[in-house]
């Protein structure tokens, strides 16, 4: 009852915009330039492998940064 109130605000209030309607689509392109084309290019996955691989990665990553600390 309560989700059913909720849902049935949220889209009353969405069906009734034209200003907002534009902009959330302008966001949600914006979103999809960032995750869908920027991530891929600047953020890669270098763990690749299994999960006791990427485990034994990271540990010694860290390692090594404490140690080139001190």
């Amino acid at each position: 009852m309560l989700f059913t109130r909720i849902a049935r605000f949220y889209w009353v209030g969405f069906r009734s915009m034209t200003l907002g309607r534009t902009l959330w689509c302008i966001i949600l392109v914006k979103l999809l330039i960032m995750f869908a084309v920027l991530k891929p290019f600047f953020f890669p996955s270098y763990l690749q492998g299994s999960e006791q691989e990427k485990v034994q990665e990271v540990s010694s990553e860290l390692t090594n940064r404490i140690l080139s600390e001190e």
